[in-house]
């Protein structure tokens, strides 16, 4: 099993889309049973002959819900730290680019980096925040491309 600080990972498929179909929509129905509650959400387990009950904070709870939401659809799902430090080839994975060209990004200084003797390590929450960015910058530029293709008339 995974440890908290490498994070978990799992693939389309692993478990099957009923099934967590199945079990998102108890959890939503639960969910929404209790909406404006702050109170722990107590998973009643049966193991063998006996009731064992798990207590989640809700919040916990409501991130396992969207979890399950994913892998319904077929997706997979990945749990890591915010605090989690990633390789070069970890990020490039991320942003679904080489890594030459992510290691670009770092020497031009577009995303935070640290060495760690001749390795770098990129924050995960700096990757997400490159990402955001990244995003929006693509956002925007359709956006003006779209509205330049308006004010020409090639729509």
């Amino acid at each position: 099993m995974a440890t908290a600080a490498q994070g978990r990972k799992l693939e389309p498929g692993v478990i099957k889309a009923q099934d967590a179909e199945r079990a998102l929509r108890r959890l939503n129905d639960y969910l929404d049973s209790t909406k404006g509650s702050n109170e722990d959400i107590q998973v009643h387990l049966e193991t063998g002959t006996q009731e064992d009950v798990l207590v989640l904070p809700r919040p916990m709870a409501e991130m396992f819900a969207a979890m399950l939401a994913a892998l319904a659809s077929g997706k997979g799902v990945r749990v890591m730290p915010v605090d989690k430090e990633l390789t070069t080839q970890q990020a490039a994975d991320m942003l679904n680019v080489s890594r030459p060209y992510l290691i670009r990004l770092l020497d031009d200084e577009k995303i935070p980096y640290r060495k760690v003797g001749r390795h770098r390590r990129i924050r995960l929450e700096d990757l997400r925040d490159y990402k955001r960015e990244d995003d929006q910058r693509r956002h925007d530029a359709a956006n003006e491309l779209a509205q330049l293709g308006q004010d020409l008339g090639l729509d």
